[in-house]
């Protein structure tokens, strides 16, 4: 795949257009609808250029074996993929009889990512499943899938506090991701597939609002890559980042003043046993 470059005199590259018309630093257009899905408690399509994932949040009143009696909720995810959500049909992961490696992977990563951000006693022992269907792919799924599943996840947590099950909505900071890449020996931002194709080196980041890092992800998967080239795809990562917090903050409106006003560490404040004990 060839790129369109300019050059300055010292041979830095100053100019360029990519496959789809972007500069190096551009991310795609993104947009993020919530309520996408009638009977979630939260619910986004979020559209990053001709990637589309739908991400649902749901409230179970129940955990998992390994949380029972802890007075904490689980944060999990699940991913798969529409058969022709790629230019050939995949293969439903139901018809193998098993999760293929790839989407197992992936859902593990989600998982993580927001579980990061939530302070699970808070949450009470309940657990929020989170959802992501890809209904068209176009790269970048995965991080796709965290961006939108994030504000799925706010919304679930919001119904809760609206129902009058817990106090404040658990969740520490916002969170988005984002891929970055080497493609013919350019640095550059939230890679299509056809660049994530024909990439030298591939990264998947997250990150939060304050600047904090939960997943890097960097792969040589052509050639070993410089430290120097991996300082400039983590500070374009920083920048798109910043900017997908923005687009998370714009759609979920006045909403968004009520994330980060918990701790990590938080506990529930049991009143009544703190007033006996006095």
């Amino acid at each position: 795949m060839k790129i369109l470059q300019d050059y300055n005199d010292s041979g830095k590259v100053v100019n360029m257009l990519r496959v789809d018309g972007r500069n190096q630093s551009d991310l795609r257009p993104v947009k993020i609808t919530r309520n996408y899905i009638k009977h979630a408690e939260g619910s986004v399509l979020i559209e990053m250029g001709d990637t589309k994932v739908i991400c649902t949040a749901t409230v179970d009143e129940k955990v998992p074996p390994f949380k029972k009696n802890t007075g904490e909720g689980w944060v999990t995810a699940e991913y798969s993929m529409l058969p022709r959500s790629t230019a050939t049909r995949n293969q439903r992961d139901i018809s193998r009889l098993k999760l293929n490696g790839r989407s197992q992977e992936i859902q593990r990563l989600i998982g993580r990512a927001l579980r990061s951000v939530v302070n699970l006693n808070l949450l009470g022992e309940r657990e929020i499943i989170i959802d992501c269907d890809v209904i068209q792919a176009d790269g970048g799924t995965r991080t796709a899938s965290i961006t939108g599943g994030f504000v799925a996840l706010v919304d679930a947590c919001k119904k809760l506090v609206d129902d009058g099950v817990i106090e404040k909505i658990p969740v520490t900071d916002f969170l988005a991701a984002v891929s970055v890449g080497i493609v013919d020996d350019v640095e550059m931002l939230d890679l299509c597939y056809v660049e994530d194709s024909n990439a030298a080196t591939d990264m998947n980041v997250v990150m939060t609002s304050k600047g904090e890092f939960i997943e890097i992800q960097a792969t040589g998967e052509q050639l070993p890559f410089r430290k120097e080239q991996f300082d400039t795809l983590l500070s374009l990562a920083e920048k798109g980042i910043s900017r997908l917090i923005e687009i998370q903050k714009d759609a979920l409106g006045q909403v968004s003043n009520e994330v980060g006003r918990v701790t990590k560490d938080e506990k529930v404040c049991n009143c009544d046993e703190e007033q006996g004990q006095a």
